[in-house]
This record gives C-alpha cells, sequence and structure tokens, in this order.
C-alpha cells in the first residue's frame, strides 16, 4: 500500500482571463522510504502540488491519502494538527521567523503539536540542530547566519516533530551547488532512516540522484524519467 496516494487530482485558478488548470487530473503513489525527486519549469505547477500533498491549499477535485488518512476530507482544525504531525515542510524561501532565535524556530512546530514538552522539546531541537551542524549557531537569529545554514535550520525545523513524510519545495532554489550537496546529503540520511522525501525542484542533475524521479509539464505528471540512489 502506497504512503501517499493522489487521486485525479484536479487544481483550477479563476482568473479574469478565464479558468486556469494548474493540475490536470493527477494519479500517483510514493511509497515509504522513497526519495522521489518531480521536475518540472517554474509554472509546471510544482509548488501547487505541493499545497494539495501537505493541505496548505484545497484541490478543486480528486483525492489525496496519507498513510490511510484521506487528507482531502480534514477540515481546517484537524488539518492543522494532522499536518503538524505527519509532514515537515522545507520551502525554497526557508520561512523562519526572523525574531526568533534558531533554537526557538525549531521548538515552534513542537510547541503547537505538543507532541514533546519542557526540556524534552528543548533537547530535542538542540540535538537536531546538532545533527545539521549548528550546534554553535543556535542562540543566533536567521539574519546573523548564511543562505545554507537557513536551509539546515529548515530541515531541522521540519524534522522537529519526527513526521513520516518531509515535502520540500524547491530546497536547493537559492543555493550555490557545494551547499545544494549538502542540503542533497542531509535528505539522504533521512531517506536511510526510513522517511519518506518528496522534493520538487527545477535541477535535473539533483532529480537524477534521488531513488526516483518524474516530471509535471504542464499540470500533468509523466511517468518516470529517470532514477538513482540516495
Amino acid at each position: 500500500m502506497a504512503q501517499i496516494h493522489l487521486e485525479d487530482v484536479t487544481k483550477v485558478y479563476s482568473t479574469s482571463a478565464g479558468d486556469f488548470p494548474a493540475l490536470k487530473g493527477i494519479t500517483a503513489d510514493f511509497h515509504m522510504g522513497e526519495f522521489v525527486a518531480i521536475v518540472g519549469k517554474s509554472g509546471a505547477g510544482k509548488s501547487t502540488l505541493v499545497n494539495m500533498v501537505t493541505g496548505v491549499d484545497s484541490m478543486t477535485s480528486g483525492e489525496v491519502w496519507i498513510d490511510g488518512t484521506p487528507v482531502h476530507e480534514l477540515d481546517e482544525s484537524e488539518m492543522a494538527l494532522w499536518r503538524g504531525r505527519t509532514i515537515g515542510v522545507v520551502y525554497q524561501t526557508f520561512e523562519l521567523l526572523p525574531q526568533l532565535s534558531l533554537l526557538d524556530n525549531v521548538l515552534l512546530p513542537m510547541d503547537l503539536c505538543g507532541l514533546y514538552r519542557g526540556r524534552q522539546s528543548t533537547e530535542r531541537a538542540k540535538e537536531l540542530l546538532a545533527q545539521v551542524g549548528l550546534q554553535d549557531h543556535m542562540h543566533k537569529i536567521p539574519s546573523r547566519i548564511s543562505g545554507g545554514q537557513k536551509q539546515r535550520v529548515a530541515i531541522a525545523r521540519a524534522l522537529a516533530n519526527d513526521p513520516p513524510v518531509i515535502v520540500a519545495d524547491e530546497p536547493t532554489g537559492n543555493l550555490d551547488s557545494a551547499t545544494a550537496d549538502e542540503i542533497y546529503a542531509l535528505f539522504a540520511e533521512q531517506v536511510r532512516a526510513g522517511k519518506t522525501i518528496l522534493m520538487v525542484t527545477h535541477d535535473q542533475a539533483l532529480a537524477q540522484r534521488a531513488t526516483r524521479s518524474l516530471a509535471l509539464i504542464d499540470g500533468a505528471l509523466t511517468t518516470e524519467v529517470s532514477g538513482g540512489r540516495s
């Protein structure tokens, strides 16, 4: 049974120029422990697909199932709790809160979901920052670190509640090639630990290093285009 199942997922945006189909009936399965890359140009629908999987936006029609949960049927309060416990999201723009320290940024999702309490959550946040090599920077605010370091914090935050699924939206788009390689290595380490990673990217070279790679073209998902090993 697939860990993530998309069934005829469609998203249509209404614009002044008429309806725009961002996703055109996508059906796909992703399995536990896979590192799947979805490649597409800007405007192909990659971020829209991420929003459907994570429940950030509602689909026009179709179904999304993750670990047996019908994500498309959750109400707003159910969705927030489910997302916090099930999916870690890594954004290209990091989405760190600028006024909080790196430590507090990682603590935030744990505080919101209540899976870890008090000293336990603080110790876990410190361990995650150490895991991404930022134990000496945990009390800095985001403006005091580099872009690559910010992305590492974003990964640590995504792992805060130990979610089974990590979704990454262009996670290396703002990084140089050497730093992108480091981020890829962190993802590969999580796959070896049993997590499932779904990464959307425009970087073909990076995608070829995933265990499976698909192409999203004009809102339609192709069959497998390349593969490799994480």
